[in-house]
């Protein structure tokens, strides 16, 4: 007989598509709560807790130092796992149902401005060689596409159409995403392709993104080289793939593009989640706002 959480790993992973990394810890976060409610000497068991005993192991989190966001995903996974139980019928009422997530502080992603994105692009900084044309395109594809990390390092080689000029990503939960491509990135697109031709070998054959042995290149990698170049021209405190990301999203808010095709760029499921991308392009607006009105010249 198959038990609860294996039939929850299935479904997580059947129906949610839900990768490896993110179902691991959510069954490692509903362990510990386990784990919990045994040191409570409860003798409840998972299908049978109240909400009291939930609200005392965030308690007990927050107690040893657990930060808001750590707890608040905890929660994602209870909530999750006991919305299986009731969708299953294996409970009637979900101890989850009216829990209200913990305050976060709100943080500010500061994006680089187009002065640094115009230096960090300077020709002199990328050899005319395999590593200096690789390089370049992964900040060109961050800058020009917003792609997230994962999906610049699982892009493959199918996925760049130089004759429809898009890049087809790959993004969470495996949903596709059909993305336009500036002719400058389509050019250095091919002029990457052909030097990844002279490497001596290549082990991932199907990938677009490979280091100098041919191998698929590594999240850190990809966060040294970005943090590498972006130090060169910036003072910023976090210089990172996301922080491009976002500084794509910001300038073309700043440049006219309305909140939904910016949505639909970046692959988010809801508004709410490129809404947070808007607070730059608000502090632009202001300074328009007050550079343009005939009230303020006066």
């Amino acid at each position: 007989m198959v038990s609860t959480q294996q039939a929850y790993r299935d479904y997580l992973q059947k129906e949610k598509n839900y990768s490896s990394h993110t179902i691991l810890a959510y069954l490692n976060d509903i362990v510990e709560f386990e784990l919990f409610l045994k040191e409570q000497d409860s003798a409840s068991i998972l299908e049978e807790v109240n909400y009291s005993q939930i609200r005392s192991w965030i308690v007990q989190l927050v107690e040893h130092g657990i930060s808001n966001t750590s707890v608040n995903r905890k929660m994602s996974s209870l909530k999750s796992f006991y919305k299986f139980l009731l969708k299953t019928k294996q409970i009637e009422i979900n101890p989850l149902q009216k829990h209200k997530s913990l305050k976060m502080p709100k943080k500010v992603q500061v994006p680089f401005s187009e002065k640094e994105l115009e230096l960090v692009f300077d020709e002199n900084d990328y050899p005319d060689d395999f590593e200096g044309i690789r390089n370049r395109l992964i900040i060109e594809l961050f800058y020009a596409t917003g792609i997230r990390r994962a999906e610049l390092i699982g892009l493959e080689l199918s996925a760049f159409s130089p004759y429809a000029k898009t890049l087809k990503v790959l993004g969470k939960r495996n949903k596709e995403r059909i993305l336009p491509l500036l002719d400058c990135t389509i050019e250095l697109l091919n002029r990457y392709q052909e030097v990844r031709k002279t490497l001596p070998s290549i082990s991932s054959d199907n990938l677009l993104i490979l280091n100098k042995n041919g191998h698929k290149v590594s999240e850190t990698f990809v966060y040294r080289l970005i943090n590498d170049y972006f130090s060169k021209v910036s003072e910023k405190v976090k210089k990172s793939p996301h922080v491009l990301r976002h500084t794509f999203a910001t300038h073309l808010l700043n440049n006219g593009a309305d909140l939904n095709s910016v949505k639909e760029l970046l692959g988010h499921a809801s508004l709410s989640s490129t809404q947070i991308y808007t607070h730059s392009s608000l502090a632009e607006l202001k300074r328009v706002y007050q550079d343009a009105h005939p009230r303020n010249r006066k």
